[in-house]
């Protein structure tokens, strides 16, 4: 997928779902719920249960989606997902060698920065997006919007710290996109396995950034 695609598709779906999963099983019926709910980009993190094959599973089983992962640490993880068909890959640091490697293989990469060095650097050496992370370390909403004017050229996602209340507030100042996990998948949900719920939860999320 081009850069310019994904970008286009971002903005279409402005959510990404992130998984976690202690058990494949478990992270199959997280990524069912939420894509049922009707989010079409979804995101594995590379230290889930088993999360090649995860990844494998869930694009057969919901080829309108995009299954994407994360918290890859370096090139070698970055070649298996890559490997195992991840259609867009995102790390919590900005290495500019995993960048460039994203890059020749055409796959959408956001590397995650938190300063605006950071940020700029991850930009220029080719990240299609950047990953702001722990967004809620540095302020939340107020943080993307005080970037927005030395920087709004570069598209930026903020996670850790995104809730069902304020990723609205975060498009609203200029985010193209938001990355969210536990509030999407409650404990208390969770511990119920209260599926449809989590449905819910993912389908006003949807209704709420559009």
């Amino acid at each position: 997928m081009t850069d310019s695609s994904w970008l286009n598709l971002l903005k279409k779906e402005r959510a990404i779902a992130v998984i976690r999963a202690p058990e494949l099983e478990l992270g199959f019926l997280m990524a069912k719920a939420v894509a049922q709910g009707g989010m079409g980009l979804i995101e594995i993190t590379w230290n889930s249960d088993r999360a090649p094959e995860l990844i494998e599973k869930l694009r057969v089983q919901f080829p309108h989606c995009q299954i994407g992962t994360g918290t890859l640490f370096n090139q070698k993880e970055l070649r298996d997902a890559i490997n195992c068909g991840a259609q867009f890959l995102f790390t919590p640091h900005t290495n500019l060698e995993m960048i460039k490697l994203a890059v020749k293989q055409e796959i959408p990469i956001i590397p995650g920065a938190l300063s605006p060095t950071e940020i700029i650097t991850a930009w220029q050496g080719g990240a299609t997006c950047v990953k702001v992370f722990p967004i809620s370390a540095v302020g939340g909403v107020n943080y993307i919007k005080s970037l927005q004017g030395p920087l709004g050229q570069i598209p930026l996602i903020p996670t850790g710290g995104v809730t069902l209340e304020n990723a609205k507030d975060f498009i609203k100042e200029g985010a193209i996109g938001v990355g969210l996990a536990g509030d999407l998948f409650p404990k208390s949900l969770m511990e119920k396995r209260d599926w449809d719920a989590i449905e819910t939860l993912a389908k006003t999320l949807k209704q709420d950034l559009q």
